[in-house]
């Protein structure tokens, strides 16, 4: 069930790729038309998209709410009702202090926004993956690639055999040699970066299970994926989402990170002493 503090923009984003083709036309009606579904009667909706009222209800639930109306609340709740206190505009006026302050609570929002669309399945999938594959390698652009390298700088202590390459030809080479035993775990904001669809390309021939973390359901991506976790990023005039999410890809990386080293018990704590002891090998 939706949280009150959830948007239903995110719900249905991170929900979409498990949507049916009718339930798609449906979210992307939505999507593309907010402000107007608010000011629309179920009968309306039905009409426009020739589905059946039912089917629109059913959909109401299954994005975790009680029905049209409730969907309709939330949704005007969140394009009509500025979040000042979360979201509020960075102005070239405000202090220092003021804009410290904004981007601090955006990154927070951002966060609370993104913990509130996860599936606790496609976590517990992500998870099982890691775990059982013979390899794991990261692979993202730009300010994602610096992600993925964050996650092999985690991972490198559980003793799982992990890597991440911030060059983009060295990435597509890396990918060739992967097999269908290893996990590929492919970091975009869009989901629809070249380079990394060209490095999707190359795992799908190598038959090479994928975790897609992304911002988009609708993307080339998540449609390729075999396992999609959701960020959620708010755009300002002073920040792209992408900026942002890399707060939420990061802890989606945590997430992952701690629960594999959780299940890995005895021997990730093993591996971790290890790490631990030749770090220190570098302090005086």
């Amino acid at each position: 069930m939706v949280n009150d503090n959830q948007h239903c923009l995110a719900s249905i984003r991170s929900n979409y790729g498990k949507f049916s083709d009718k339930e798609k036309a449906i979210a992307d009606f939505i999507l593309e038309n907010p402000q107007k579904i608010i000011h629309h009667t179920i009968n309306q909706v039905s009409e426009k998209l020739g589905i059946a009222e039912s089917t629109v209800f059913r959909f109401c639930q299954r994005i975790g709410f009680k029905g049209f109306q409730a969907m309709k609340i939330s949704l005007a709740a969140e394009i009509v009702t500025p979040i000042k206190d979360i979201h509020e505009k960075i102005n070239e006026e405000d202090s220092i202090g003021t804009v410290t302050e904004k981007v601090f609570r955006s990154n927070v929002k951002t966060i609370e926004d993104t913990l509130h669309i996860q599936d606790g399945m496609m976590i517990e999938e992500a998870v099982e993956a890691i775990l059982r594959a013979n390899k794991v390698q990261f692979f993202g652009n730009g300010g994602s690639a610096l992600v993925a390298l964050d996650a092999y700088h985690k991972f490198i202590r559980s003793g799982i055999d992990v890597s991440a390459n911030l060059d983009s030809h060295m990435q597509i080479m890396s990918a060739s040699q992967m097999t269908s035993d290893d996990l590929a775990v492919l970091i975009s904001h869009s989901g629809s970066t070249k380079d990394l669809l060209d490095i999707l390309q190359v795992l799908q021939e190598n038959e090479v299970e994928i975790i897609a973390i992304t911002n988009f359901a609708k993307s080339p991506l998540t449609k390729e994926a075999d396992i999609s976790l959701y960020t959620v990023a708010e755009e300002t005039d002073f920040r792209s989402e992408a900026l942002s999410s890399r707060i939420a890809q990061l802890s989606i990386i945590d997430a992952l990170y701690t629960n594999v080293m959780i299940a890995n018990n005895e021997s990730g704590q093993e591996a971790l002493q290890k790490m631990r002891k030749s770090i220190s090998l570098k302090r005086l």
